[in-house]
């Protein structure tokens, strides 16, 4: 019986750099270089998802649908993240100067792709409709608001919101007594 989900089989088949156990990845979601994809355990991708480039998802994450990570100088995801609906994290830019080409279909020499790794770390929230911006870290339990645009790095429990975003408060950190009840069961 076919589910919505790739089996373990067809996962191994689509040849991921490694992926753990428990992981539902929508057969409707888009993967592209999956030899430079990791996955941890209990890990779900669902429907219109793009995973592209060199992206590491930890354990215990959700991305939702409609989310494109585009992880060419890499992308991290820690464990317990979330990420959800219509959420856009890229690792390059192009150069919208007007000196440079600027889409994939154009030989590298006129174009001018930069970037820098996106660290997402333990415990982050992503909501819906947010856009993050390369080279940056977000810190461990930081929540960003929905449809901000993340432009600079974001401190651990603190909350996030707006274009730009900006600092809003403190964020509950009550999550890290739950985690280690469920990991103690």
């Amino acid at each position: 019986m076919e589910t919505s989900f790739l089996n373990t089989e067809e996962l191994q088949n689509f040849g991921f750099k490694s992926f753990g156990s428990n992981v539902l990845i929508s057969r409707k979601a888009s993967i592209y270089s999956p030899q430079l994809i990791s996955i941890g355990n209990n890990v779900r991708v669902d429907d219109f998802c793009v995973l592209s480039g060199n992206i590491t998802l930890g354990s215990y994450i959700h991305i939702s649908a409609y989310t494109a990570l585009y992880g060419r100088y890499g992308i991290t995801v820690a464990d317990f993240a979330t990420i959800s609906g219509r959420v856009s994290i890229y690792s390059q830019n192009d150069d919208y100067s007007g000196n440079f080409l600027t889409n994939p279909m154009v030989p590298v020499q006129y174009s001018n792709i930069t970037g820098g790794e996106v660290f997402i770390n333990k415990h982050a929230i992503i909501a819906a409709g947010c856009i993050i911006l390369p080279n940056l870290t977000i810190g461990e339990g930081a929540c960003l608001g929905a449809m901000s645009l993340l432009k600079t790095n974001a401190e651990a429990w603190m909350v996030y919101a707006g274009v730009p975003a900006k600092l809003k408060g403190p964020r509950n950190t009550r999550i890290l007594e739950l985690e280690k009840q469920m990991l103690d069961v």
